[in-house]
């Protein structure tokens, strides 16, 4: 056995080993990497404020601690106030759904001429097999919905709590991390954080601006058909259709149209039919300036990567991915060598004809380009010859004449 062998086993069963170290902590911290993922880009968010407020004499931490106030008594009253709206809208169906039932029912025994009444309805309804195991099942299931929501404050307090760091010891932060670089790598990381300051609190002003005009949209809309609650209802789908991708418009979209068919389900449809209508017009109108304003990433760009971020890391991906995109494309962009385009009418997408020459005179020259004759070789740079015989059909010293040449001339040759 050669001597290094043994020492070659041991080297790549101590790298299996820490491979395999490394995989299982990866796996028992992935929620904690999430959460101070998270974190960091909230203190990215709240960045310009907290040092707009501590260039003015004020400190960071108490600078950081105002900032965070702020959102947490703008984030409660918003979840009283539904909470109070859906609290009254819920009693009120309840006590009304009697009166929903009995129109159901009257309807479809007039369509379908059936004999149905409410009270067999709600006896069925009542002793079905279905709402006795659903009865069970949630009975059995309180106590995870109650593990589920205790680690969800936990959570939460996490992240505030890393984001609430990160933001008051941003410039110790720095500092730390560029002590242990060279100069120019400090240039550039520093830079790469400007970057992600910019982009982080473009994506979030874009995403407030259309927040805002959303919200009056549908206020208007509930206000002129007489829906109760609409500026919470209004408040409801800016932020709901905003700040969750993807399916957000349409989980923004239900509460509104719950509560406009408590007054008249006509005018479910109406809601129906503006979110839908809505959804398009800020898909292709709205989104696309305002991106290209603040975040400057185009729109299938940032479609892709609200995919990849949910394929990721789920929900949360799905609402970092497009900050962390536009990031990653403007620190890119500045180390990409790019040259001055040329004057290409195919660079525009339309071909451009030749200028000084009219149509009539293109489409002639095309038609009248003539053929290659059948059987007969091209001639490969052979000077022509004046003296040659002319071709078939054309009258004897025709060329001569155009030449200048006398019509008796040498003979052709054979």
């Amino acid at each position: 056995m050669p001597a290094w062998l043994p020492r070659a086993m041991v080297l790549a069963l101590a790298l299996y080993g820490c491979f395999r170290l490394g995989s299982w902590a990866f796996d028992q911290l992935i929620g904690l990497l999430i959460n101070v993922l998270i974190a960091f880009f909230l203190a990215l968010a709240i960045e310009p404020a907290v040092s707009r407020m501590s260039s003015r004499g004020m400190r960071r931490g108490f600078a950081t601690f105002l900032v965070f106030l702020g959102v947490l008594i703008a984030g409660a009253g918003f979840v009283v106030l539904l909470g109070s709206m859906l609290a009254g809208q819920i009693v009120d169906m309840v006590e009304d759904f009697p009166k929903y039932l009995d129109s159901v029912i009257n309807w479809v025994n007039q369509t379908f001429h059936t004999e149905l009444s409410r009270v067999e309805v709600q006896d069925s309804l009542l002793h079905s097999d279905w709402l006795q195991k659903y009865v069970q099942n949630s009975a059995t299931g309180v106590l995870d919905v109650s593990t589920t929501v205790l680690g969800g404050l936990f959570r939460l307090l996490t992240i505030f709590l890393f984001s609430f760091y990160f933001a008051a010891d941003g410039p110790r932060l720095r500092r730390g991390l560029c002590s242990v670089l060279p100069p120019a790598r400090q240039a550039e990381v520093l830079r790469a954080w400007e970057i992600a300051v910019d982009k982080t609190g473009g994506y979030l002003y874009s995403r407030g601006l259309m927040a805002l005009i959303s919200g009056i949209a549908h206020y208007i809309l509930l206000l002129a058909l007489g829906v109760p609650y609409a500026p919470a209802l209004a408040v409801w789908v800016g932020l709901v259709s905003q700040f969750i991708p993807t399916i957000g418009t349409y989980l923004a979209g239900a509460l509104p149209m719950l509560i406009a068919f408590t007054v008249n389900p006509w005018y479910a449809l109406w809601v129906l039919g503006f979110v839908v209508v809505y959804q398009q017009f800020e898909n292709y109108v709205l989104q696309p300036k305002l991106t290209s304003k603040t975040v400057d990433i185009h729109p299938a760009v940032a479609f892709g990567s609200v995919i990849a971020g949910t394929a990721l890391m789920g929900a949360v991906g799905a609402l970092i991915a497009i900050p962390a995109v536009a990031t990653l494309q403007a620190f890119l962009g500045a180390y990409v060598k790019r040259y001055a385009v040329t004057d290409d009418p195919r660079v525009h997408g339309r071909h451009q004809w030749q200028r000084g020459e009219a149509l009539s005179t293109r489409l002639r020259r095309i038609w009248h380009a003539p053929e290659p004759d059948d059987g007969q070789e091209p001639d490969h740079g052979q000077e022509p010859d004046h003296g040659q015989e002319p071709d078939h059909g054309q009258e004897p010293g025709a060329d001569d004449a155009d030449d200048g040449q006398d019509p008796g001339g040498p003979q052709p040759r054979s």
